[in-house]
């Protein structure tokens, strides 16, 4: 079996101008880090520029992405809630990839108010489902956000907070090993 680290790409959902998105995503990058067992690649769909209109001709910067995609043995999405979902951006990131999905583990940090950005997963969930990928139990999901980190973007509950990204890496990680060694001993046929 591959023990190399799994390649995790952790993607930024909001391109809202102002955006608290890079404040969650950065904590969680540190948590990432600190592991040996992942090496990860940040994707901020603010940077990636991707056209809203889904067209037969690939624009460069759909390939671009695509390749960062393809690369990743697992995934983990920062999302806001937004009107009780996620952000349009995202489902148009969602929507342009198919094959780079599949049979890859999906991770979720989330935040937003009250509910902290869950039904945004729920309905990520039922998205990368349909898509052929596997979602991981637990998630990151981080209640009034704003009011959970300092000026530096260190949250307050570091300890408890820190706790619930280990347990989401670590079925990440136990999923993606056993998905990387399927993917390379017998295709996948969606």
């Amino acid at each position: 079996m591959d023990a190399s680290p799994i390649k995790l790409a952790i993607i930024t959902g909001s391109t809202r101008e102002n955006r608290f998105g890079p404040v969650v995503e950065g904590w969680f990058a540190r948590q990432v880090a600190r592991r040996d067992d992942l090496e990860v690649d940040r994707i901020d769909l603010a940077e990636a520029d991707l056209p809203a209109t889904l067209t037969r001709v690939v624009p460069p910067q759909v390939r671009t992405l695509q390749a960062r995609l393809s690369e990743a043995d697992a995934f983990v999405v920062v999302t806001p809630e937004y009107n009780h979902g996620y952000p349009a951006p995202l489902k148009v990131a969602i929507d342009w990839f198919k094959r780079e999905w599949q049979t890859r583990p999906v991770g979720f940090v989330s935040y937003g108010g009250r509910s902290g950005g869950i039904r945004a997963v729920e309905q990520l969930r039922q998205v990368f489902a349909e898509l052929h990928a596997t979602t991981v139990r637990d998630a990151v999901s981080i209640h009034n956000a704003w009011n959970e980190f300092d000026e530096e973007g260190r949250p307050r509950d570091e300890e408890g907070m820190a706790k619930a990204a280990d347990a989401l890496l670590d079925q990440l990680v136990w999923w993606g090993l056993g998905l990387r060694e399927a993917r390379t001993k017998r295709p996948y046929v969606a």
